[in-house]
């Protein structure tokens, strides 16, 4: 009977890994904010996570659609990046648009400023390999681009604001979607659907948003939880994606930089930060997260074991 117990638990261990963020006690994940939008509140923050960027970085980070003017400013980031060393990552389009190629995806960078802050590397300008997803849902496996495997360690340096399909786009999204090569983002806006159509959706919405956890999953699994760290950005606060080439006009007031070694836990403190802003300016991003039911890929996140709805919100200023 020992054996027995021994093998389902490891079994269970295989299926969903365990977080490396909560105690077995199920303890609450910390996340770290400051109101200070600015290099130095984004370095005090990344300080206070005291998981120092080893080996060779990636800074997993949007260079916003052409046309668009609300992604995270290179001035903003450029201390903090430039101190690990880091090369700025992302995954071609799976729209087309002026970031489906290597080239055009390249010179976005460069016109927005942010080849003078750090390389650039577009991950399936290499090609392309499928990450395993071990008792997924709704995809088995995620293309990502083959230069995905060059890196040792991942800082997830999101601009946390809405999102036309997943309600809202902070640290998971930007893993998932960000990291995967077209194929992987198909795959994951479908379903599993399809590799080559990325409007071949699912019948449910939440089909699309658990597979947008799971891709996460496979990503976070491939180089271990503790490979990782995640800041999101609360400013500009559109109801629009940076992927948008005309996103709409922010009109809730930026709230601030929070940080953590969780996703799960910091996705939702930066939900839960948008409900406790003014009724009237959060109206409209409320909606557009509640329309796309965006909180369930932060719940099925949780519940395949990439971190915890609970957290302890600590103020560093």
């Amino acid at each position: 009977m020992k054996a027995i117990a021994i093998g389902l638990l490891t079994l269970l261990c295989c299926l969903f890994p365990l977080r490396a963020s909560a105690a077995e006690n199920d303890a609450p994940s910390t996340v770290y904010m400051t109101k200070d939008i600015s290099p130095a509140g984004l370095m005090k923050i990344y300080q206070a996570l005291e998981r120092p960027a080893s080996g060779k970085v990636a800074v997993k980070l949007t260079v916003g659609e052409p046309g668009g003017h609300h992604y995270l400013a290179p001035a903003l980031i450029k201390e903090l990046v430039t101190s690990v060393n880091g090369t700025f990552i992302d995954g071609n389009t799976a729209y087309g648009g002026r970031r489906g190629t290597v080239e055009s995806h390249l010179k976005a960078a460069e016109d927005h400023g942010f080849l003078a802050v750090a390389p650039m590397d577009i991950l399936d300008a290499g090609g392309e390999i499928n990450l395993p997803i071990t008792g997924g849902a709704k995809l088995k496996e995620v293309p990502v681009g083959a230069n995905f495997r060059n890196y040792d360690f991942v800082m997830v340096l999101s601009h946390f604001k809405g999102h036309a399909m997943g309600g809202f786009g902070g640290a998971l999204k930007n893993i998932s979607i960000g990291i995967a090569s077209p194929a992987g983002k198909c795959l994951v806006h479908t379903a599993g659907n399809s590799s080559t159509n990325p409007f071949d959706g699912p019948e449910k919405q939440e089909d699309f948003l658990e597979a947008m956890a799971e891709a996460a999953a496979a990503m976070i699994n491939d180089k271990g939880a503790d490979k990782w760290l995640y800041i999101s950005v609360m400013n500009n606060l559109s109801v629009d994606c940076d992927c948008s080439s005309n996103p709409a006009k922010p009109e809730i007031h930026d709230i601030g930089i929070l940080a953590s070694l969780d996703p799960v836990a910091l996705d939702k403190a930066c939900v839960d930060l948008i409900y406790q802003a003014d009724d009237q300016e959060s109206a409209s991003l409320r909606q557009r997260m509640e329309s796309k039911n965006g909180i369930h890929t932060v719940v099925h996140a949780e519940k395949i074991g990439l971190g915890s709805q609970k957290y302890n919100l600590v103020s560093l200023d």
